[in-house]
């Protein structure tokens, strides 16, 4: 049985309450596909040549959280590498897994989540963020569904990889 709390969305609600709710429910399954699992396990890659693994996942989206949320939408001037990356390992966040301190990494995600929170509190749907994406501005709006997108499709990748690790299937 999980641990982590997973609300589902409402069926009936505005449009941000809608999409802010959306996005806490898939951050919570990807903690609900990690838990319960040891360091090693998190670890663990999905099939060859991938390197992706629960673990990394988590790190990925600790990742994308900081960039849409403080560099995009703060205008937070993020530097030239991220929590995990840098131009001289691009893949850090995945790759860089089999020494990493799981315990520190899933809470850099939740801090990041935390920092995302943050930032979008109170702000309208249509509100653009400080910094351009390739050249363009990108709206609350957009960056939410963008979220979820991304969660939903990494959150995928966990279930397959959470099975080849230790059997586990669910939601």
């Amino acid at each position: 049985m999980p641990t982590t709390p997973r609300i589902d969305p409402p069926f009936a609600a505005d449009e941000s309450t809608m999409l802010h709710s959306w996005l806490d429910y898939h951050r919570a399954t990807l903690a609900v596909k990690c838990e319960g699992l040891t360091d090693d396990q998190l670890r663990e890659r999905s099939v060859e040549p991938s390197t992706l693994s629960l673990l990394g996942l988590v790190r990925h989206m600790a990742e994308v959280e900081r960039h849409w949320f403080q560099g995009i939408l703060a205008g937070t001037d993020l530097g030239g590498s991220g929590l995990y990356w840098s131009e001289a390992e691009p893949d850090g966040d995945f790759d860089g897994v089999d020494t990493a301190d799981a315990a520190a990494d899933f809470a850099a995600w939740r801090a990041q989540i935390e920092l995302a929170r943050q930032a979008a509190a109170g702000l309208p749907l249509e509100t653009v963020g400080k910094s351009l994406r390739r050249g363009e501005e990108v709206t609350l709006r957009w960056i939410l569904v963008h979220m979820i997108e991304e969660y939903a499709r990494h959150n995928g990748h966990a279930d397959l990889i959470r099975e080849r690790v230790d059997g586990a299937t669910g939601e």
